[in-house]
């Protein structure tokens, strides 16, 4: 009986580290200015939107294969293949929808010295891997978002943070390695997707600690 309860808490596990996952979030985005309603339909809506994919340019290009026919003798026959480049939903439709809301009430010009430092430190830690996408050090984004908006913008620090961690994130990791994209040899290419989303969905939840 024992060994039965301690699979069921296994299993159970994941699903309570969803729930308290949940909870953080949605109060994250309500500390941001949304009524408890508004701050689980965000939530629910970039969970979901972290798997849709808005095509926005396709390109095809020719890739090599290499096949054998005799013992140290191989060819490469050309293959064409194509290549998408989407926009994520969750990861970056979503908050930068949410962001241009909270610019509204934030100031200008801390706001955008914050997104400055945030794309430099995404651009210079962005690596793009072969046949997946950009890699990005998910935390990195989101501290040093609320370091600089600590740092430029005193009480309006958490709108802010979450507008730098987004638009420096996108900017710094996807849209300054869009010329590098073709190098990758992926098939579908997400701005705002892979690691890149995880870094910008864990900025909500440092800017709201600043709140």
């Amino acid at each position: 009986m024992p060994l039965m309860w301690l699979i069921f808490l296994i299993l159970l596990f994941p699903f309570l580290i969803f729930v308290l996952f949940f909870q953080v979030a949605t109060f994250s985005f309500a500390k941001l200015g949304l009524s408890p309603q508004g701050a689980v339909l965000l939530f629910s809506m970039s969970i979901i939107g972290g798997v849709i994919n808005i095509p926005v340019s396709r390109r095809r290009f020719v890739a090599e294969e290499k096949r054998f026919f005799f013992p140290f003798i191989f060819y490469y026959p050309p293959r064409v293949r194509e290549q998408i480049i989407a926009v994520n939903v969750g990861g970056a439709v979503i908050p930068v929808i949410f962001s241009l809301y909270l610019l509204e009430r934030t100031p200008f010009w801390p706001a955008l010295m914050a997104v400055a430092i945030v794309t430099i430190v995404a651009r210079a830690l962005a690596r793009p891997v072969p046949g997946l996408g950009i890699s990005l050090p998910a935390f990195i984004p989101p501290l040093v978002a609320a370091a600089a908006a600590i740092l430029l913008a005193g009480r309006d620090a958490a709108p802010v943070a979450y507008i730098a961690g987004v638009w420096g994130t996108l900017i710094g990791a996807d849209l300054l390695n869009l010329h590098r994209f073709g190098e990758l040899g992926a098939h579908v290419l997400s701005i705002g997707g892979a690691e890149v989303f995880d870094g910008i969905f864990l900025v909500g939840v440092v800017a709201a600690l600043l709140a």
